[in-house]
């Protein structure tokens, strides 16, 4: 290990420390130089019993989420190798019944083809007793036929819907199940062997040895529980039966080699490897940094940084690799944290590898609660419209349910809204917090979402 090896090592073992004394993460962190650990240490628990607590091991296996997306990419990859497509083939040519047309490869590949949400389409049209799979996903667009967001390549927006298609584009092109393949063709070549395609709640069996629970806390049930436990997350069971866009199973030392499989030309051939970590290229010539799976971006002293986050109920999880520096950083935790704690995490892991000194993170903060009723609710209930930058719409709907205060958006997702002032309320499920504003004739005209380090304002549509 050289000097500055050692230095890294003895900074990321100071980190460590803070960690552990603030107990705000619960989880498996990995650095890596070159592909040895720097630091790979498991903290807090994997299962909470009805007799024990199992403890985490760096050899837990985590569900990834959506760091799931970069490996389904990499089976399409595996397929342009073996001569099976090309990056601008019609997605038509094996999904006839997909009522969209011009959609290429590419640009489910690259989050450019203006998919509708089938999130927000389960929420509204599925029958939530049933677990839908992959091709129920592609029946529901066929036969309801939501919108474009807009026609390919005319715009970028993360679609959860486009690595649905590409699981299903796998199986039709290979002939094999999206699971075997991708154990075929990437898991065991690369002697990934606690690596697998997990979805529990629809196949129910024997639960991988050493596996990672993921958990979310709820003042309303004393503690941490399962996200089945909480009515509003009824979602995790409906979805569970789902893959492409999640539900790789994963360690953190089978993502450290996933991680050196994509450095050898042996596994990958340079020129697709180039392809995948470049931004992809809007039809009005702007760029978009995302590649083939991948979030790329340039750290001031790192260097070219391709990325990868995820998260569902329980489980928050990143893949990043410095690839100008041949570095990498794992983080898989399975008990829900505030976001802006994984942020100041991740700065301080980035500060001790460029040389700098490090600000620990600062411990999450334990909010406190306050009682109110029902008539103080009264001036909150109603429909709100969020707006981005791109004039993008979201409505958001705010009731009440079981004396509590709700929110559910256009999308179907939906939150319970936990008081901590008169007017400012907390959201577990995102970590994030929520106020009610301009307050006139006995009716808020403004919400306003403080989402960690941005905000996003709402005005009242009714």
């Amino acid at each position: 290990m050289t000097g500055k090896s050692k230095d890294r090592a003895t900074q990321l073992s100071v980190l460590l420390g803070h960690i552990r004394e603030q107990e705000s993460f619960n989880g498996v962190i990995l650095v890596a130089e070159q592909g040895e650990p720097l630091l790979c240490e498991a903290v807090g628990v994997a299962e909470l019993g009805q007799e024990q607590v199992r403890m985490l091991t760096t050899d837990s296996m985590f569900e990834l989420a959506s760091v799931s997306k970069p490996i389904t990419a990499l089976g399409i990859i595996r397929l342009h190798q073996l001569g099976k497509l090309e990056w601008d083939d019609p997605v038509s040519r094996w999904l006839p019944e997909l009522p969209y047309t011009d959609i290429t490869i590419r640009h489910l590949l690259t989050h450019t083809s203006g998919l509708p949400d089938y999130i927000a389409l389960f929420s509204e049209k599925w029958n939530h007793a049933q677990i839908a799979v992959n091709h129920d996903v592609l029946e529901s667009l066929a036969a309801h036929r939501p919108a474009s967001l807009f026609a390919p390549n005319d715009r970028w927006m993360y679609s959860n819907t486009g690595y649905i298609m590409l699981a299903i584009l796998i199986e039709r092109i290979s002939g094999h199940s999206y699971a075997d393949f991708l154990s075929d063709q990437i898991f065991q070549p690369l002697s990934m062997a606690r690596t697998r395609v997990y979805n529990r709640r629809f196949d129910p069996g024997p639960v991988p040895t050493n596996y990672a629970w993921g958990y979310v806390y709820r003042l309303e049930h004393g503690g941490y529980v399962l996200p089945d436990a909480v009515p509003e997350m009824n979602y995790v069971h409906y979805l569970d039966g789902l893959q492409g866009d999640g539900m790789v199973n994963s360690t953190a030392m089978d993502l450290l080699r996933l991680d050196r499989a994509l450095y050898s030309d042996k596994f990958i051939d340079p020129q697709l490897r180039e392809a995948m970590f470049t931004p992809v290229t809007l039809h009005n010539g702007e760029a978009f940094d995302y590649g083939f799976g991948w979030l790329i971006e340039q750290h001031p002293q790192l260097g070219k940084v391709v990325s990868h986050s995820g998260g569902w109920p329980g489980y928050a999880t990143l893949l990043k690799r410095y690839i100008e520096q041949n570095l990498t950083l794992i983080l898989l935790q399975n008990r829900e944290r505030d976001y802006a704690y994984t942020q100041q995490l991740i700065r301080s892991v980035e500060q001790a590898l460029a040389g700098e000194q490090i600000e620990a993170p600062r411990a999450t903060v334990q909010r406190t609660m306050i009682p109110l009723s029902a008539e103080d609710y009264e001036p909150f209930l109603g429909e709100y419209l969020f707006k981005d930058e791109q004039e993008q719409s979201l409505s958001a709907e705010v009731y009440m349910k079981h004396s509590q205060l709700c929110m559910r958006l256009g999308n179907g997702m939906a939150f319970v809204l936990l008081p901590i002032s008169p007017t400012r309320f907390y959201e577990q499920q995102t970590a994030t917090e929520l106020e009610f504003g301009e307050i006139e004739t006995g009716k808020s005209s403004r919400l306003i979402w403080y989402d960690h380090e941005s905000q996003s304002v709402a005005e009242r549509m009714q």
